[in-house]
């Protein structure tokens, strides 16, 4: 009798650019060029990964100072 497998969600720390972009509701484009250059990523080879973290603290801190944000 085998054992079944479990399979858990692990929660992502991290996103590539598409679904940072996607993750933050702009298109790649935009986050390239309004956003990426703010943003601390990690890089390893030809993979560039955005930390959840960074994306979420990007967010607030713009949603804090953008003069006229609907709030």
């Amino acid at each position: 009798m085998s054992t079944p497998t479990v399979v858990a969600t692990v929660p992502r720390l991290s996103l590539r650019r598409e679904e940072a972009a996607a993750a933050l509701g702009v298109s790649a484009d935009l986050f390239d060029r309004h956003i990426r250059h703010e943003l601390c990523a990690v890089r390893r080879g030809r993979v560039v990964l955005y930390p959840v973290a960074e994306l979420e603290r990007w967010l607030e801190k713009n949603a804090a100072t953008s003069p006229g944000a609907e709030r």
